[in-house]
């Protein structure tokens, strides 16, 4: 049996491959990108969804952009939840306040057992700017859902 029909695709796939690793990113219409180059340390916002070309040293954090209800978990009635968006004109506010990192991958490894939500990702973070005692000018509330 011939081993060619095996090595020849590979030899296609394997610099596409590595092309899509390296160079690309996408985001979705309701998202925002924040590239940060890892050599250089300049920021851009990709506001523009779609996909986009960079270089090997730029990664792209994506913030979700639509509107998110967030709510502390409690057994009292103090609290409710809020209808919470983040407003992408301040993302350079928000990365100087939380830093630049994946937000998406923040807080994946807690373990909350016992709890029907956990709390993880981008949600987790509006929710500790939403219910702050400082107001943050890159998280707008559009809502406040107060307890009856």
């Amino acid at each position: 049996m011939k081993r060619g029909w095996l090595i020849k695709p590979l030899f296609i796939l394997a610099p596409v491959l590595l092309f899509y690793l390296l160079f690309l990113n996408f985001t979705e219409p309701t998202e925002i990108g924040i590239a940060r180059n890892w050599i250089t340390g300049e920021m851009k916002l990709q506001e523009r969804s779609g996909w986009h070309i960079s270089a090997p040293d730029v990664w792209v954090a994506r913030i979700d952009t639509r509107p998110m209800r967030v709510a502390v978990t409690s057994a009292g009635h103090g609290y409710s939840g809020k209808l919470v968006q983040f407003d992408p004109e301040e993302w350079r506010e928000f990365v100087q306040t939380e830093g630049w990192h994946y937000y998406w991958w923040y807080n994946r490894f807690s373990f909350n057992f016992g709890y029907s939500e956990e709390y993880r990702g981008m949600k987790d973070i509006m929710r500790g700017y939403a219910f702050a005692a400082k107001k943050y000018s890159f998280i707008k509330i559009l809502n406040e859902y107060q307890p009856q």
